[in-house]
């Protein structure tokens, strides 16, 4: 009789040893997956509507600019330098190249770009009245809703570095009627 209760007082004590083991890999697992693959987010303000509304959830991927820098109409997430607030922004000047603002239309290097079919043109120049040239690693970024975004237009937000990315917006998980990759 004593051997039976010692076997279920070992066996328990290994079951509960494997359900703590197996807690803690899922801890760790979560813990890497969101800072450096991927993470859920949400959109606190108007800059970036109509494309991304406030009160979305959004997914960033934290990898891919590990591998490769960021592109033109990219959506990114970075910090705003002072506050820390996570930002939500679309990428218009890539390094190496110079942005100005020119009667509502982009220019990069002197000549215009395409900008996102649906959106306003940015009426307001800011510091893009004047060539902006962009140096190793910097960024012009401007929100979707040009009219109220506060963005790489204005001094608060000014030229965004790569040590400030977060990374790339894919994916709009809330709500759900909205669900789209980006």
């Amino acid at each position: 009789m004593e051997k039976k209760n010692k076997k279920r007082s070992g066996g328990i004590a290994v079951g509960i040893l494997k359900i703590g083991l197996f807690v803690l890999a899922v801890l760790i697992v979560s813990f890497i997956l969101s800072e450096y693959v991927v993470e859920r987010a949400r959109v606190t303000n108007h800059s970036m509507e109509s494309t991304l509304e406030s009160d979305d959830g959004i997914l960033i991927d934290k990898i891919t600019y590990r591998f490769r820098e960021p592109e033109r109409f990219d959506i990114i997430v970075f910090k705003q330098t002072g506050t820390g607030e996570e930002l939500v922004k679309r990428v218009i000047g890539l390094p190496f190249e110079t942005v100005q603002i020119v009667d509502g239309k982009f220019l990069i290097d002197g000549e215009p770009i395409d900008d996102v079919k649906g959106v306003d043109a940015p009426e307001y120049a800011g510091l893009a009245q004047s060539p902006v040239e962009l140096s190793a690693g910097e960024y012009f970024v401007v929100g979707d809703n040009r009219e109220e975004s506060i963005d790489s237009r204005y001094e608060q937000v000014g030229i965004v570095t790569s040590t400030r990315i977060t990374g790339r917006v894919f994916m709009r998980i809330i709500p759900f009627s909205k669900i789209r990759f980006f």
